[in-house]
Parts: structure tokens; sequence; C-alpha cells
């Protein structure tokens, strides 16, 4: 019987685990070979735990803390592209060539198609049209992963059947945003964001998934990328259990098919997908 395999592609160390850690582990567990493309080492990234102090090489340390978050996820090595974080806002690297926004889009599509043709996914797995918040590079990302599904059409055999984004609904990003916030502290990525904009209707969710049997596996991640998840992140100031209670869900829509659906919404990922539906046994939302 073909392996299932499960192929996602982010921009940063620690995409993953915030979006779909425990939907990651949860398939890794039951068989699912899953591959995690890393467009970049995150080298524009900010230290959020001031007691690492100053880190000459941030590319380097979290391509140390990405391999750390996939053992604890039970998946794959990461496979890295080599381009550049771009940053964003005032420390937008527009003049960086080797910056992901300054690649040549097709040449990523490629380099993601090598990647398909080798683990031969059923399913892949990326950011939504608006970055999740914007992020200049999480566009990028979306942009190549939506060309390499679609050109994989012309694979022949192995060629992947489901292309599904991370995704917030409104209800959610709303009480993210609403929640209280201590003074002088980091407000989170969505802060100032319209929910209409970048979040999405309950009805549009293909999958949501509670994921609470391996949210400690997504902590586990989290934790891992230290530099990035410090006290002075956004999710640096939630309690123990609202940091559970956050990461418990994952949401995901529908951005591309190969084929037809015979039920909404899907119970996961592989859902009538032929010899893989004793793989959605979890609880939906």
């Amino acid at each position: 019987m073909t392996q299932p395999s499960l192929l996602a592609i982010f921009a940063h160390p620690d995409d993953e685990a915030f979006s779909s850690g425990g939907t990651l582990a949860r398939y890794a567990s039951r068989g699912v070979r899953v591959t995690l493309i890393s467009t970049t080492r995150g080298e524009a990234g900010k230290i959020s735990d001031p007691a690492m102090g100053s880190v000459e090489n941030i590319g380097a340390l979290r391509e140390a803390e990405l391999r750390d978050a996939c053992r604890h996820l039970g998946i794959d090595e990461p496979v890295f592209l080599g381009y550049r974080d771009s940053g964003r806002g005032e420390r937008l690297r527009k003049d960086d060539p080797l910056a992901s926004i300054n690649a040549d889009p097709i040449e990523m599509e490629a380099r993601i198609l090598e990647v398909i043709e080798r683990v031969r996914p059923q399913v892949m797995l990326t950011f939504d049209p608006h970055g999740g918040y914007g992020h200049p590079d999480h566009l990028v990302a979306h942009r190549a992963a939506l060309g390499a599904f679609q050109r994989a059409g012309t694979l022949g055999a192995g060629v992947p059947q489901r292309l599904f984004y991370t995704a917030q609904s409104l209800e959610r990003m709303r009480a993210m945003m609403n929640r209280p916030v201590p003074e002088g502290a980091n407000p989170g990525v969505f802060a100032g964001l319209d929910p209409e904009i970048y979040a999405v209707s309950e009805s549009t969710l293909a999958v949501v998934a509670d994921v609470s049997d391996f949210v400690d596996r997504k902590l586990a991640a989290l934790r891992a990328h230290r530099s990035q998840t410090g006290p002075l992140s956004g999710i640096g100031t939630l309690s123990p259990d609202q940091l559970r209670e956050v990461m418990r869900f994952e949401c995901f829509s529908l951005g591309g098919l190969r084929g037809p659906v015979q039920r909404w919404p899907l119970r996961g990922f592989f859902d009538g997908l032929e010899t893989f539906e004793s793989l959605e046994v979890f609880e939906q939302v």
C-alpha cells in the first residue's frame, strides 16, 4: 500500500508549530510521512528571550531550533530552500537579493516540485492567501506552494490530491485580539489587523481539529523555538492554561482539489481519499 504522505510548506522556523503542530504530530503518529519545507531560516527574527543574550547567527540558531521542534513533533528532518528571511515592516529587507521577496517565483516552485517528486504527498499544506497576518515571506511561500501544486499535475503517478491552507475563523481571531495584554507586552502578530480580511467564515473552514491529545507535543515544539517564544513574545504573555486552550484548536481551509469530496466539512486532510480512511479518527469541532 502507498504510504500516506503530507508536505507542509512554510516560510520560517516556528510557523509550523503555531499553525499546525498538533495536526502534523497527529498524522506522524499514525504512520504518515510528514515532510516540512522552510523557505528561509528566519534570519530576520527578533530574539524574544533576553536570557539568550546576543545571538551572532540567528539563522543558524533558528535552524537548530526547527530541527529540535521536528523531533518533538515526530516528523522528518526539515528541508530548507535556502532563501533569506525578508523581515517585515520597518525591517523589510527590500535590497537583499537573496531575500525571499526577491526570489524568482518559478525557481521556488521548481524547488518545491523536486521535493514533491521525492516524497509523493497526497496532501499539501501552506499559508492562506493572506499569509496568516500578511508577512511578506508567508505570501511568497503561499504563492510558490500553490504554483507547485498546480504544476504537479504533470508528474503522473503520485500527484498531490489536495492543498490545504492554515486559517483562522472570525470568531477565534476576534477572541485572540480582544484578550487583555499586559502593559508593555508584545500584543501579538494579529494586533491592528482587520479580521474581516485575515480570518474566514466558519463555513469556509474545511477542517477544524481539536488536537488536545497532541498539544503536549505541540507545546514542546513551540518551546524548542525558544528565541521566538520567550517572555517578550506574544505567547509569552499567556498563562499555561491560556496557552493550552489557544493551541488545542487548528483550522484549515481548502485551496485545491484533484477529485471530489464526499462530505463538508471534512473529517481531516485524507478524508475520502482511497485507502487512507483509517487516518481520520480524531475529534472534529
